[in-house]
């Protein structure tokens, strides 16, 4: 058992550290400039190594953009956590995401750099994992804070919100707080709420 608990940490720890070599390569590089073999001699592993974790070139990134999800979404918890109801918490999520897309070197990388174009399917044609980890993360959270909400609607909004967010930080047309305000009265009024802000307790 202590065994297979270390070689699991093993595993973990090389996973993680070829993810922060591969984000390093592509955010220098763009993806034509990164290679599985730069990858696995910056790490210490072999090609093969990599080949049988990640599958492909397209599975590395995809891997990475799920990460980078997941980090995004615990910044969208705080958020959500910290107000007082559902609209000013959708606005608050929504805009700390569309802010922080428009700073991270990494998704710049993957929206704008070179070979782009080979990325950019995994937010948009083939998004659905991020979309899924998104909705379900969202939805548990909100109905943590409002149990009173109807869980099939909750999964919903949750769907419609991360699609909305991720087709305007693919391609932006209002500024971030414009955008939240959007998708809060979206999302709130879907699930009967006022999409206003109450007053202060």
């Amino acid at each position: 058992m202590v065994a297979r608990s270390l070689a699991e940490r093993t595993h973990r720890l090389m996973r993680d550290e070829a993810l922060d070599v591969a984000a390093h390569l592509l955010v220098a590089g763009g993806w034509r400039g990164l290679r599985l073999q730069d990858v696995a001699d910056r790490v210490g592993v072999s090609r093969q190594t990599l080949y049988n974790e990640f599958s492909s070139k397209q599975g590395l990134a995809g891997a990475l953009v799920l990460r980078l999800t997941e980090q995004f979404l615990d910044s969208v918890e705080v958020a959500l956590g910290g107000e007082r109801d559902l609209y000013t918490a959708w606005v608050a999520a929504v805009r700390m995401t569309v802010r922080r897309a428009g700073d991270d070197p990494l998704l710049r990388a993957i929206l704008t750099g070179h070979g782009s174009e080979e990325l950019l399917p995994l937010l948009t044609t083939q998004s659905e994992p991020v979309v899924q980890v998104a909705r379900d993360r969202a939805s548990t959270f909100l109905l943590q804070r409002w149990p009173e909400l109807d869980p099939r609607d909750v999964t919903t909004a949750s769907e419609v919100a991360t699609r909305l967010a991720i087709s305007h930080v693919v391609t932006p047309l209002h500024d971030a707080s414009t955008v939240a305000e959007q998708i809060a009265t979206v999302v709130t009024r879907f699930l009967g709420q006022d999409p206003e802000p109450g007053p202060a307790a």
